[in-house]
């Protein structure tokens, strides 16, 4: 075995500086392509539509029970305003998906921030492990808040490492501020909140026999450091001090959060849910879905931070916390009931962090050139060529298909058709886009309809078949609910007020796997659809090609 270099200077900063321009050139690479191509997710859409009330009204008003904390809304009005979009019928996918893009990417050069505890070989692996990585590169590409959370929690974690280490009052500053971030953007920042104070406790136990022993804060910059956090929450979460019960609210909200973790049947799952996503799942296109190299060598590093002969080149305070707030959050989302498969990302980004720490050390124990090449090979197919290739079939090739793991009560690119005759058939009304349209689905399971149809002014959502509410020309409807439908459009209009509809769909459409939608159309729409082969309608974009 022969030693690991240990330090970085300015030389080796540099070099990882330069290796880095290449691995954000890769993260932007996989991430920014054709960001409309998916159809937008329930809670994408949600989210969606609540930000066009903020764009167009410049209203937001925190909803304790919905929709998590408010950066993103407000995030997103920087690259609305940027694309000079001025209502919601302006703003496209990519608008609103650029959004986490940038945190995902952000998160990628945050790395650089722990070169010094971590060294340059280390640090790099780890950037090149997140950029490709066919997790965070698929939800990086999704209108959600976890990637915000993920990237505001590191933010917190690398600022607070760099305090440690100059004692300067911005880098104590900048962690509040990520802090207040965290718990504005979504309320599981409390797991996180609760793995960084563990972690830090062990290692606060742990460090008094060890001479690399991170510096105490100060007192007063502590104080700074939470004062920043709850001003920049409650900045949010009270609208910029327009909703001063905003505050309040984020704190009510976790009565509705801690009742929904166990008891929202669609969502439960059992422990090992999100580690079997992450070692095993059944594949096709001859790659195998899953992320295997970051586990098993973020188990190593959990090992390199306990055996003294390894842990050498990397600061051991550091080490030590990565491995034990990395090994809380796994443990305690794992016991969670309450499962989706994005709330793997915040553990997932800790386990990175290790295997990269894990694969530094393994390079350089590698002695003989048989040790070198097998390891090499390993790395190259299992850590390079099988994630990358998963994170670009699972982005740009499976992107809406169950198969993909990370597909999750996803809607079928079916809605792309469904929207396309919609707007062919308003194309030959006369009332254009003010077409009344009506969509009925149990328990509001429309979405992300709402999202398509915004630039229609005239539409209803309902539960249930309404007998009492006219026909509308054009209907959407659950196929669960069509017996009720067909009673009232035949059975109890008068005679002579009776309209003749046939079906909007040429072929089965559904809105996900197994929920199926129906469409019907006042015949003398249809007839006029037929007989005018190019709609004069200008169609909104329904996914980008």
């Amino acid at each position: 075995m022969k030693p690991v270099d240990s330090g970085l200077s300015a030389k080796s900063f540099t070099k990882c500086c330069f290796s880095f321009l290449a691995v954000m050139a890769l993260a932007l690479a996989f991430r920014l392509p054709r960001l409309g191509q998916r159809p937008m997710h329930c809670d994408e859409a949600v989210h969606g539509i609540k930000f066009g009330r903020l764009l167009e009204e410049g209203a937001y008003t925190y909803d304790p029970n919905e929709y998590h904390g408010p950066t993103l809304n407000y995030l997103t009005l920087i690259p609305a305003w940027l694309g000079s979009a001025d209502k919601l019928t302006d703003v496209s996918e990519r608008i609103l998906r650029i959004v986490p893009v940038f945190f995902g990417v952000l998160l990628v050069l945050m790395t650089l921030l722990l070169a010094d505890g971590l060294g340059r070989t280390a640090t790099v692996i780890a950037a090149l492990m997140t950029a490709i990585s066919p997790a965070f590169v698929f939800y990086s590409r999704y209108y959600i808040q976890e990637m915000l959370l993920v990237c505001f929690t590191f933010g917190a974690i690398t600022c607070g490492w760099r305090y440690t280490q100059s004692k300067k009052i911005g880098w104590v500053l900048l962690t509040g501020i990520f802090l207040g971030l965290m718990h504005a953007t979504k309320e599981t920042c409390i797991i996180a909140f609760g793995s960084m104070f563990l972690a830090l406790l062990i290692v606060l136990l742990l460090q008094s026999r060890d001479l690399n022993a991170p510096k105490t804060i100060k007192g007063t910059h502590l104080i700074i450091g939470l004062a920043a956090a709850v001003v920049v929450s409650a900045l949010f979460y009270s609208s910029f001090f327009t909703n001063p019960s905003g505050i309040l609210d984020s704190v009510r909200t976790y009565t509705t959060y801690f009742s929904r973790s166990g008891n929202n049947s669609l969502h439960i799952h059992p422990w090992y849910y999100y580690l079997d996503i992450l070692t095993w799942i059944e594949g096709f296109e001859k790659l195998t879905w899953n992320e295997d190299l970051i586990v098993v060598a973020a188990a190593f590093g959990f090992i390199v931070m306990i055996v003294k002969r390894y842990r050498a080149p990397f600061n051991l305070s550091l080490l030590r916390f990565l491995a034990f707030y990395t090994l809380i959050m796994t443990v305690v989302y794992s016991a969670i009931p309450y499962k989706t498969p994005w709330c793997l990302l915040g553990f997932l980004h800790g386990m990175i962090l290790l295997a990269a720490v894990g694969v530094t050390v393994l390079i350089k124990i590698s002695v003989y050139r048989w040790e070198k090449l097998a390891f090499g090979f390993i790395l190259v197919i299992f850590g390079l060529l099988l994630p990358a290739g998963q994170a670009y079939l699972g982005s740009y090739k499976y992107y809406a298909d169950p198969r993909n793991p990370y597909v999750y009560a996803h809607p079928t690119t079916d809605v792309f058709a469904m929207v396309r005759r919609v707007k062919e058939i308003a194309g030959v009304h006369e009332d254009g886009f003010n077409t009344h349209i009506q969509v009925i689905c149990p328990d509001s399971d429309y979405w992300p309809l709402p999202w398509y149809l915004r630039s229609f002014t005239r539409v209803g959502y309902w539960d249930y078949v309404d007998m009492n509410e006219p026909a509308a020309p054009v209907i959407i409807a659950s196929a669960s609910v069509e017996q009720e439908l067909i009673r009232k459009l035949y059975e109890l209009p008068p005679p002579g007020k009776k309209n003749l509809y046939v079906p909007l769909f040429d072929t089965y459409m559904e809105l996900r796997p197994q929920i199926e939608l129906r469409g019907y159309v006042i015949k003398d729409l249809w007839d006029r659809l037929q007989q005018s082969p190019a709609p004069s309608i200008q169609s909104q974009t329904t996914g980008e090609k």
